[in-house]
């Protein structure tokens, strides 16, 4: 703490001014207003094109540790945290009106692919996958990923010079090429090899906005039933048994509602991006058992785009249902016009980053969209549409009350 003020001192440097009062306009509020049992933002939202643009924009004010890497250092309740993941480096950046976003920065280059030896739980995080699975997840009209951008942060200036965090203040240091970097102070990767460098001071990443807080828009976060073992051995049973699903089906809540066809929306998006490491999910307790389940923490996605894990269908394959829309919104993907590669290509144009994918992979979307369509297929080949194709296009008119209403 002595060594930076000292720091500060030499160089002449002040904090920040004090943040201005919450504006009821500020995209940030406006996003978490505009939640609702549909979706995280409705399909055409000023909002989040506005919120887009301040995260990119926007002034640093603060930045600390993710609550992962506190728990990992026992500074924060452990049993809160789903799965610390002390083992990817990713911040937590304050900006103006009390916004907040989770910062990862660039640990692996664009034409790089995973090691075919890497096992899914020690894989990379990529912060161009968060990138583009949010543009992905808005063109399938989910509507499920948090608003994600990518930024060029000064280390120094947005992370180094505005933290109170001495933990943080101590992990920064110069490289012998004089680039600015840092590390996480936690049990597995606390090695300055380990660390993510500036050039000398600017660094790539995602900004992923936060959703409301737990007090605001409660969530509870409840186990995959298609979760892979952790281990480098040994088999979940839905890997070995074909019928898996007949015993989901009779266990809450996957007996009945939604629940069910929503883990297949899940699996096709996360097959789509590659994501193997879906482990839990998470759903606002507002919206009952029916309420749509948020897609976090995708940076394990496009990892490989020689590959396509097909068991990330097992959902798919193994209970054959889907919703309609869904089916047809993947259908109109499929055409030569709606090609989901081009669209997907034009979306992340619009990422400062850009290009955030390599061409391969944006050309494993279309082949991995023939895969899903030819598994619904043979479902419906099998056990026939009407058993199938769940018919989800007419939805009863929702009440102003089931709105999330988060106070200022």
């Amino acid at each position: 703490s002595r060594r930076h003020k000292l720091y500060r001192e030499e160089l002449n440097l002040t904090f920040p001014a004090a943040p201005l009062p919450l504006r009821p306009e500020a995209s940030w509020l406006q996003f978490h207003l505009g939640i609702s049992r549909d979706g995280l933002y409705p399909r055409s939202s000023p909002t989040i094109t506005r919120l887009l643009q301040d995260m990119q924009d926007s002034t640093t004010i603060s930045a600390d540790y993710s609550q992962d890497e506190k728990a990992l250092l026992g500074a924060c309740d452990c049993s809160q945290i789903v799965k610390p993941s002390g083992v990817h480096l990713k911040l937590v950046l304050r900006f103006q009106d009390f916004g907040k976003a989770m910062f990862k920065p660039m640990r692996q280059k664009r034409e790089e692919e995973t090691p075919e030896d890497f096992f899914y739980f020690v894989d990379f995080q990529r912060h161009n996958a968060e990138i583009a699975a949010f543009h992905l997840d808005r063109i399938l009209d989910f509507r499920r990923v948090p608003p994600t951008v990518g930024r060029l942060i000064n280390v120094t200036k947005e992370i180094l010079e505005v933290t109170k965090n001495e933990i943080l203040q101590s992990v920064f240091f110069i490289s012998p090429a004089s680039n600015v970097c840092f590390f996480a102070k936690c049990p597995y990767m606390c090695k300055t090899e380990y660390a993510v460098c500036g050039n000398p001071h600017l660094l790539e990443g995602s900004l992923s906005a936060f959703l409301p807080s737990l007090n605001l828009a409660p969530r509870l976060s409840i186990p995959n039933p298609w979760i892979r073992s952790y281990s480098f051995d040994g088999k979940e049973e839905w890997e070995v048994n074909p019928q898996y699903c007949d015993t989901v089906r009779e266990i809450y809540p996957y007996s009945n509602g939604n629940r069910l066809l929503n883990i297949v929306d899940m699996a096709i998006f996360d097959f789509l991006i590659g994501n193997m490491d879906r482990h839990h999910y998470e759903m606002f307790t507002k919206f009952g058992d029916d309420g749509f389940l948020l897609h976090l923490d995708n940076a394990r996605g496009f990892g490989r785009h020689s590959h396509d894990e097909t068991s990330i269908l097992a959902p798919l394959s193994q209970c054959c249902i889907i919703k309609r829309t869904t089916l047809l919104r993947l259908q109109l993907l499929a055409e030569p016009e709606y090609r989901l590669s081009e669209v997907m290509r034009e979306s992340l144009l619009q990422d400062r980053l850009a290009p955030v994918l390599t061409e391969p992979h944006l050309l494993a979307l279309d082949r991995r969209l023939q895969l899903i369509l030819r598994a619904v297929r043979h479902c419906i080949d099998t056990h026939g549409e009407a058993r199938v194709v769940a018919n989800d296009t007419t939805q009863p008119e929702v009440p102003t009350s089931d709105r999330a209403k988060l106070s200022t």
